[in-house]
Parts: structure tokens; sequence; C-alpha cells
């Protein structure tokens, strides 16, 4: 009897927690998935930090600019705005961030101060790419800089002191290589950026509002349009109106904005306003984005 429950008692146990298989499974032996081996995610393969590539147009600029135009009177003037830019950027960012900031946000805008200024002191290369970097820390709204660095301390220096500063004037001329070079590869870059659409905006009003002001002035249309031609628009088109810290954070918001900064420029060229696209951007910039800010709270 006492046998007969043992093993009635050993064969329930083996029905609830079965051992170990006695031999090896049968059936094919699985091999490895079929199909293609898994890659990498797509975009993740080596990249360039856009800021390093905007830093290499601005250099071509530059560099362009030099040997086709001569527009840099004094290499010192460049060099002190870039060193100011560069310094402040690292100071200011160490001591309120406890980082050490990638310096390629203030390379450019050095870059940007020392090419679109024009004086024959060093003081308002300083200035203006010091107003420039403390911007960014000390004009804020709900945490983000409303104007484009460099934009603001030109402004700035070009409205306090007139008399002692001046804005780029130069063109390309006729060679227009240079020129056709670098709005390709600034186009292929921005194209990248995802910010094409805002500079082709700004081209296209710009040329479509320099016919509407040929016909209200009585003007050549030619000399109407033949500013855009420079490098100060150049580097409003590429590297301003495109400033994805100061853009607003829509599609159709930035082409708007583009358009506007367009509009006013128009406007403060009929009341003859000296340095009209710099402070069309000024005063148009961050007025959309604390919009876009408030909008988006």
């Amino acid at each position: 009897m006492d046998a007969s429950k043992a093993a009635a008692a050993g064969s329930t146990g083996n029905a609830g927690t079965p051992g170990p298989p006695s031999g090896p499974p049968k059936g094919p032996t699985p091999g490895p998935p079929k199909g293609p081996t898994p890659g990498p995610p797509k975009g993740a393969g080596w990249q360039i930090d856009p800021r390093y590539l905007s830093s290499g147009l601005i250099t071509l600029i530059l560099v362009s600019g030099q040997l086709y135009v001569g527009f840099l009177h004094d290499l010192s003037q460049l060099f002190t705005a870039i060193a100011a830019a560069l310094a402040a950027e690292l100071t200011l960012g160490r001591l309120l961030t406890g980082r050490w900031l990638n310096p390629a946000s203030a390379y450019i805008t050095g870059i940007s101060c020392g090419i679109l200024l024009r004086s024959l002191a060093l003081w308002p290369y300083a200035i203006a790419s010091l107003l420039s970097i403390l911007s960014k820390y000390v004009l804020r709204f709900r945490g983000r800089h409303l104007w484009n660095p460099s934009n603001l301390g030109i402004c700035v220096v070009l409205f306090a002191a007139p008399g002692t500063v001046a804005a780029l004037s130069e063109q390309w001329g006729n060679d227009l290589w240079a020129m056709a070079v670098i709005w390709v590869l600034g186009s292929v870059i921005l194209w990248r950026a995802k910010r094409f659409h805002v500079t082709f905006t700004y081209a296209a009003s710009f040329v479509a509002l320099a016919y509407v002001r040929s016909l209200m002035t009585g003007t050549p249309f030619l000399s109407e349009v033949a500013p855009i031609t420079g490098p100060m628009y150049q580097l409003m088109a590429f590297f301003m109106v495109t400033d994805p810290a100061t853009s607003v954070s829509s599609r159709n918001g930035r082409i708007g904005v583009a358009f506007l900064v367009a509009l006013a420029e128009m406007i403060l060229r009929l009341f003859e306003i000296v340095n009209a696209p710099l402070y069309a951007l000024f005063l148009v910039g961050p007025a959309a984005k604390i919009l876009d800010l408030r909008r988006s709270a």
C-alpha cells in the first residue's frame, strides 16, 4: 500500500515538473535568420557638425572676398573681432554653464563682425564681438536668446558711432565665379541643415520687392537688385536670417519671417535708411521669436 502511494506520488511529481530532455530535440537544427543582416540605423553614419560646415563657408567667403575684392583693409581688425568673440564665448560659457563651449559659433560671429564693419579704429570690432556674444546670455526670453548675435552687435555699433563705423559696401564686381561658388556651396549646406527655404524666400522676396522699388522710385531694376550679389547679403542670407537659434519653430513661420525681413528692408530703403538690411533683421527677428515662444508655451 505504501509502495503504491509512493509510486503514484512520484508519477504526479514528474508530470508537474518535467525533467531534462533525455536526448537532442527532434527536427532540423535552426540556422541563422534568413535575409540581409540589419545594418546601422539610417543616418547613423559619419556626419559633420553643421557648425563646422558654416564655419568653412564663412571662411570661404572671407578668403574669396579678400582675393577678388580686397575688402579687408587691415588683418588686425579681423583678428581683433575673432579674438574678442572667442574670448567672450569661452569665458562666459565657462562661468555661466560650467563647460567649455564649442567655439564654432563664436568664430562665425567674429568673422561676421570683422567682414561687415568698416573702421580705422580697432575698438568697434572688439565691442561689436563682445556685445554679440554677451547678448546670447543676457537678452533672453523663456530661455532663448532673441537676436542673431552678430546682427545685434553690428547694429548697435553702427547706430552708436555712425561717424566712426560704417558697414561693408563692396561688391563682387564682374567676377561672378566666386559669387557662384559661394551661392552653390551655401545652398547645399543650407539644404542639409533644412534651412534652404529661408534663404530662397529671402532672396526671391528681395528680387520681387526690388522690382516694386524700381517702379515706385523710377530707379533701374538692375540698380535695385544689384546689392544681393554682394558679400553683405551672402552673410545675411546664409548666416543671419537662417540662424537656427533665433529662427521661429515652424517652416511656414520661417518663410513668413524671411519675407517680412525683405519687406522691412524695402520700407527702410524707401526712407533712405543706411544699413537697411541689418536694421530690418534687427527689428523683425526678435519680434517674431517672441511671438513664436509665446504661442508655443
